[in-house]
Formats: C-alpha cells, sequence, structure tokens
C-alpha cells in the first residue's frame, strides 16, 4: 500500500537525519500531528507556543545539522514566523510543516477559524515567502517531486522551507515518485581557477591569517577548516557570531578579533597581514565592532558556501568543501610571526562577601566551562562578556548574533540539549529576555534535561539602556520577577535553584552545580548597571550620536 502524503514526507526527512519535530498541535495539523506521534522513528516535541517551537529547533539545528518544525494554519505559523525568520538569517535549515484546511474548505472560500473570513487561504503561505528558501502546498501529485525539491533546497541554501498540507490531500496516498536530488559539484575548471589565485596571493604575502566563520558550522566542514589550519600553519582570529567554529585550544588561534572596539593586539595584527583569508564569515555589525573592522578588499579572500572571491576575482559554482579539501592537499606551510596569544578573562576579582561584579562575574564563568560544554548564551551583555572567554577544548558557544531576537536563548537551549543528550549544557540569559520564554524551562525537565541555567537580573534591559538615548527611560524596566521560584511553578521538581548576591554566594552555587546531578537554576543579582566590557564600549561607540 502506497505512503500517504504525510508519511511520505516524514520517511525522506527521516533519509536526511531529523528525528524530533518540535510544535504545537492544532486541528488543522492533527493529520501531521498523529503521523508523528504514530511514527516509530521520529518524536513529537511539544512546546509551550510556536515561537519557542521555532527557538527550539532552530538550537536544535545548530548541534543537529537539521531540524523540523509542525504549526497550524495561520495562528500558529504567524506565531513562528520570528523564529523562522532567525533561521533564515543564520543559516539554519528548518523542515516548517503547516497543518491547512481542507481543500475542498479553501475552494468553496469557507469563513472557517484561523482565517480573516474573507475566503483567501493563501495569504499566510506569501507571507512566510521572505522567510524561507522554498515553499509549497503538498497535493498527492506533486508530493515525490516537491518533496525532493525541498528537501535539496534547504540543504544547499542551508535555510528554512515551507511545506503546506490541506488536511485531506496530508492523508491522501501519494501519486508518483520521485528520486533524491543529487548535492552540488563544483565546475572542475572554476574550482581549479579558484584554488590557483587563492595558491598565487598567498605565495604573493609574506604574512597572513584566517577568520573562519559561522557557515563551517552549519554546513559541517569544521574538520576540513582545522586541516586547512594546522597543514598550513596559518594563524586565526574568530569574529563574535563565529565564535568556537574552531577549537580555541588550537595553537594558531590568536584570539577574538572585533575591530577596534576589544583587543587592540588582535585588531593590529589581523589588519597589519598581507592577505586575511574568511571561510564562511560576515562582516555584521557586532561581527566587525560596529563596522571599526578595517579590511581591505583588495588583500582579502572570501570563500563562501558555493562561491569564492579573491580581491575582485569572484568565482561561482565552486563548492567550500571541495575548495578547502584542494588547499589542503597543495597549501604551503607558513611560519607565524609576532602573533598574540589568547588570554581569556583571567582570574575572577572580589572578595567572598563582595557584590558580584563584572570583573568576577565573567571570570568565574569562564573559569567552571570544560571540556566539550554546550554553551548558550543570550543576546546582550551576557554574550558580550562572555564573547572573550577562552573555551575549552571541544566546546562550543552559541548566540544569535545576527537575527539578535531577545528570548532566543531558552528555547534554543531546549532545543540544543535535545541534540546533545551526552553533553553538559549552559545556559546563560538575562531577566529581561527570560521573560519573553522562561516557559520553555519546564521542557528540560519533561524531557530528563539536566541543564545549568543562569538568569543574570540586572533589573531590566541593560543592553538597552546602554544604546538609548535616555538609560532610565520606563521602556527599560521589566516586572521583577522571582525568577530562582520559576522551576518549581514550571514543574522542575528535585532541581537546584538558588539566589545569589555575592561573589562567595556565586562560587558556592556553580561548585553545588557541578555535584548535584540535578538540574540547576541560578539567579544571578548584579547591579542595574553592570555591563561587560563590549557593551560597555557599545555603550561609548554610540554616545556621540547624542551628544
Amino acid at each position: 500500500m502506497s505512503k500517504t502524503v504525510i508519511e511520505h514526507v516524514l520517511s525522506r526527512l527521516q533519509d536526511v537525519g531529523i528525528r524530533d519535530v518540535f510544535g504545537v498541535a492544532g486541528d488543522f495539523a492533527f493529520p501531521i500531528d498523529d503521523a508523528v506521534v504514530n511514527s516509530k522513528a521520529v518524536r513529537w516535541v511539544g512546546s509551550s507556543n510556536e515561537l519557542n517551537a521555532a527557538y527550539a529547533a532552530d538550537g536544535y539545528a545548530r548541534i543537529h545539522g537539521t531540524a523540523a518544525l509542525c504549526t497550524t494554519y495561520g495562528v500558529g505559523e504567524l506565531s513562528a514566523i520570528n523564529g523562522i525568520a532567525g533561521a533564515y538569517a543564520e543559516k539554519l535549515p528548518i523542515f516548517h510543516l503547516v497543518g491547512m484546511p481542507a481543500s475542498r474548505t479553501q475552494a468553496g472560500r469557507r469563513p472557517v477559524h484561523h482565517t480573516l473570513g474573507n475566503g483567501e487561504f493563501e495569504l499566510f503561505y506569501k507571507m512566510a515567502e521572505p522567510v524561507v528558501c522554498a515553499k509549497t502546498i503538498m497535493t498527492p501529485e506533486n508530493c515525490a517531486e516537491e518533496t525532493e525539491r525541498l528537501i535539496a533546497a534547504a540543504l544547499y541554501h542551508r535555510q528554512p522551507v515551507y511545506m503546506a498540507f490541506p488536511t485531506d490531500y496530508a492523508i491522501a496516498p501519494v501519486i508518483g515518485s520521485a528520486q533524491p536530488r543529487p548535492e552540488p559539484k563544483s565546475d572542475p575548471g572554476a574550482l581549479a581557477a579558484a584554488c590557483s589565485a587563492i595558491l598565487a596571493a598567498l605565495s604573493k604575502a609574506e604574512t597572513a591569517c584566517v577568520l573562519p566563520g559561522y557557515l563551517l558550522s552549519r554546513v559541517g566542514l569544521n574538520a576540513q577548516a582545522r586541516d586547512l589550519i594546522t597543514t598550513s600553519n596559518l594563524p586565526f582570529a574568530t569574529m563574535l557570531w563565529d565564535k568556537s567554529v574552531l577549537d580555541e585550544t588550537i595553537p594558531q588561534y590568536v584570539g577574538m578579533y572585533d575591530g577596534a572596539l576589544m583587543n587592540e593586539d588582535v585588531r593590529a595584527f589581523v589588519e597589519g597581514r598581507d592577505l586575511v583569508i574568511g571561510i564562511g564569515a560576515m562582516l555584521t555589525d557586532f561581527n566587525s565592532g560596529s563596522f571599526t573592522a578595517k579590511i581591505e578588499r583588495s588583500k582579502s579572500i572570501s570563500i563562501q558556501h558555493h562561491s569564492v572571491r579573491v580581491g575582485e576575482a569572484l568565482f561561482n559554482s565552486v563548492e567550500m568543501k571541495d575548495v578547502l579539501v584542494e588547499l589542503v592537499k597543495r597549501i604551503e606551510r607558513k611560519s607565524i610571526m609576532n602573533a598574540p596569544k589568547p588570554q581569556g578573562l583571567g582570574r575572577p576579582v572580589g572578595k567572598p562577601g563582595d557584590p558580584i561584579t563584572v570583573d568576577y562575574l565573567y571570570a568565574r564563568w569562564e573559569s567552571m566551562l570544560k571540556e566539550g560544554d554546550v554553551l548558550v548564551t543570550e543576546t546582550g551583555t551576557s554574550s558580550m562578556g562572555l564573547a572573550f572567554a577562552k573555551m575549552p577544548k571541544g566546546s562550543t558557544f552559541h548566540n544569535e548574533t545576527l537575527w539578535g531576537s531577545i528570548g532566543w536563548a531558552t528555547p534554543a537551549a531546549f532545543g540544543a540539549a535535545l541534540a546533545s543528550p551526552g553533553k553538559r549544557l549552559i545556559l546563560i540569559t538575562g531577566d529581561g529576555s527570560h521573560q519573553l520564554t522562561a516557559q520553555e524551562v519546564g521542557q528540560f525537565h519533561r524531557f530528563g534535561l539536566k541543564p545549568i541555567i543562569f538568569v543574570l537580573n540586572n533589573d531590566g534591559y541593560l543592553i538597552e539602556r546602554l544604546l538609548c538615548k535616555d538609560p532610565e527611560s520606563s521602556y527599560n524596566d521589566v516586572a521583577r520577577w522571582h525568577y530562582h521560584k520559576l522551576p518549581e511553578a514550571l514543574g522542575c521538581d528535585g532541581w537546584m535553584t538558588t539566589r545569589v548576591t555575592t561573589c562567595g554566594e556565586l562560587d558556592e552555587a556553580i561548585r553545588s552545580a557541578e555535584s548535584c546531578g540535578t538540574g540547576v537554576y541560578v539567579e544571578v543579582v548584579t547591579d542595574k548597571y553592570a555591563a561587560s566590557p563590549l557593551a560597555q564600549k557599545l555603550h561609548e561607540s554610540l554616545a556621540t550620536l547624542y551628544a
């Protein structure tokens, strides 16, 4: 007997590695929900709301490579669209499965619930278009071909796709078949020309360095980039979005590059090279120190997913993997001259009875990091403070640096924890961000996960206080929750929970967290304006705008 439309789609998603589907149930999505629950290979992961589900899928995809999300028509998919937009911006392939009203209901233009009552049923399908790389409405006739087209698009672009299922079509038998589309290959001539141009530029340069980027982890080429670094002995620095994409314990690592805002020795080193090679990196505002990075285009190379630029010369139809593999075969070993050494944050500064300061907090967090940790940090002062911590071997740093939607980190950490159950997950978020999505804390316990969660309580939106004209404006205030009491209310029975206000209390909480064997939730109270150095630098750089 042939598979139904949704059974076929799920089976193909299983083939590309999907093992969990995040979402919120809804009547138009019941055929999808039922198929997931009845599957022996895919697990349903119910979320507190659709936005949280999208954020969780985002976090999952950062670890696992791909993810899936299911929402109902209209109200569900629109709730999730912000999370999908973030995944689109940050290159994460998420398969968004949307349940639609039945085809006969649509044909009759009937005014059913979850619609605008005007008989138009493709409005939300059209709304999704800017934040997905491909979309379709599944029918029995097009299902086989469209499934292959959307899988190929998601993996090629590393971005979300939108798959809508009218309720009656979802459970109808598939008509026809289709073969998986082959992975793209480099044009041999363009590949040879690009690699020759890169090697020629390197041979002319007395000094060079590499800026490995976030895209390496999205396409799973971290190992190939590391091989290039170790073979060539080229030094490398990373920018905020790209932190830990290559292991920071590699001898060739020189530290974090953030333009003129931080780490002057790294800035001088990178910008003083004859050649700078970017591999999947992008000079965004946060990556470039508010565009203070000065890298001449004529003295730079950019190796991207499907193209290479050497100076002003552009080579298309060239795959990043093929370039890295070829370069490892042919590249000459360089000598590193006068390279800085990554410093980290140093020792925590403070006495046990002192209030928790920036000088103590971030250094103490750095000292607790261990090999293989998964660290998820929220957009704001916490991520900016930890960006300059030195990560242990095999540990990874995750932040939504480009899209920067506050509230992302808590559900994303849940998704990341599901994708890496054997690793220790540490979530560090702020009080303002946490209030958007705190419900998802309960999901950790529900699925047997034991994260270590720190909520930085500085009485409001500190990063906004630093960036706006009037830091005391009421729009930067939030309700004063008793954060450390949330886990109990959210069903996290047996967790270690505490509130700390001094350096000694924080130190004790961390030591207890590392040995208690349960989920951990620590509310960390600091002064309202206890800003990490990078956040303070951003404040100073913007101050002239309001002078």
